[in-house]
C-alpha cells in the first residue's frame, strides 16, 4: 500500500499561554498543501524500516512512522511490515512533514487491516504522537486551538491563488522556538481575521513566532520581505519556521530560478474547498 503524506502551512499563529503541563495553548489555521512524501508498506516476515530522499538520521524506532505503527500494534494484531518512506518535505521547516507521515500511517493501517477506527478515534491516536498530527487525519482547512488538537472547519478564500513555498538552508528547532516566544493573547480573533479578503491579511494575520525566530535567523525575515517584493499579496513563516510562503494572484516569472540552489522550493495553484 502506498500513500503520499502532504505538508501543511499555518495561516496565523498565536501562542496564547503556557499550560501547567509545560505545553502551550495556541490558535492557528492549518491548511494542507501539496508538497508530499511517499509512504509504502507491505507485509513481510519481520519489521523493517528504510528511507530515501532527504536524509533521515537516528534510530528507526524513533521515527514517527514507526511510532504510529507501534501505537496501533499495542491495541491490534498487526503483522510485521516492510516500511519505506521517501522523504521530500524538509525537516525543521514548520510544514508538519513528520506529523503527516505518522497520521497517514495510522490511516493506512486502519484501511489495510480493517481496524474500523472512526476519524475521531484516529485523531485520538494521532494526538498521542504530536500536537499537529490529528490535523492530518482530517487534512482540510481548520481553525485549531488547545495544543492544536481542537479543530473546527474554516474556509479561507484561497481558491485560485498560487502559493510559493521556500525553505532556506537552515532548520529551526520547534522546542527552541517555543523557548524564545513570549505567549500573548491576541485582541483580534483569528477565526474572524481569516474571513477577511487575503489582501487585508498583511499586518493583521500574524505568526507570533516570527519576531523571535527572525532575530535568531535574519535570513528567514529577509526571505519573507523578498516574497513581498516579488508581488505576494500575503507572506508568512509557517509554524515555527524555517519555511516561508507567499500567496500570489500569479507566480513571478522564473520563480524557480529566483532563489539559490541551496533553497528548496514548491509551488501550486490552490484549490481548497
Amino acid at each position: 500500500m502506498i500513500e503520499f503524506p502532504n505538508a501543511k502551512i499555518n495561516i496565523g499563529l498565536n501562542i496564547t499561554e503556557r499550560r501547567p503541563d509545560g505545553f502551550h495553548n495556541l490558535e492557528t489555521v492549518f491548511c494542507p498543501v501539496g508538497w508530499c512524501d511517499a509512504l509504502e508498506f507491505v507485509v513481510d516476515k519481520k519489521v523493517q524500516f528504510s528511507s530515501s530522499g532527504l536524509l533521515i538520521v537516528g534510530d528507526p524506532e524513533s521515527n514517527l512512522v514507526m511510532k504510529a505503527y507501534r501505537l496501533l500494534q499495542k491495541d491490534f494484531s498487526l503483522p510485521p511490515l516492510k516500511i519505506h518512506l521517501h522523504k521530500a518535505i524538509p525537516f525543521g521547516a514548520g510544514l508538519g512533514g513528520g506529523s503527516s507521515d505518522a497520521a497517514f500511517m495510522l490511516s493506512m493501517l486502519n484501511k489495510q487491516f480493517g481496524l474500523n477506527l472512526s476519524g475521531k478515534e484516529l485523531e485520538v491516536y494521532a494526538a498521542q504522537l504530536g500536537s499537529d498530527c490529528a490535523f492530518f487525519i482530517r487534512n482540510m482547512p481548520v481553525f485549531a486551538s488547545g495544543k492544536g488538537e481542537i479543530m473546527e472547519p474554516v474556509q479561507p478564500a484561497l481558491n485560485g491563488l498560487f502559493i510559493l513555498l521556500v525553505k532556506p538552508p537552515v532548520e529551526v528547532s520547534t522546542a527552541k522556538a517555543f523557548q524564545w516566544v513570549v505567549p500573548e493573547k491576541s485582541g483580534n480573533s483569528l477565526k474572524t481575521l481569516i474571513q477577511l479578503p487575503v489582501q487585508e491579511w498583511k499586518d493583521q494575520v500574524v505568526n507570533q513566532f516570527e519576531g523571535s525566530v527572525f532575530k535568531q535567523y535574519p535570513q528567514i525575515g529577509e526571505l519573507k520581505k523578498r516574497l513581498y517584493d516579488l508581488g505576494a499579496i500575503y507572506a508568512s513563516m509557517s509554524g515555527s519556521g524555517s519555511s516561508v510562503f507567499g500567496l500570489f494572484h500569479e507566480l513571478p516569472l522564473g520563480w524557480n530560478s529566483l532563489f539559490p540552489s541551496s533553497f528548496l522550493t514548491f509551488s501550486q495553484k490552490l484549490s481548497i474547498l
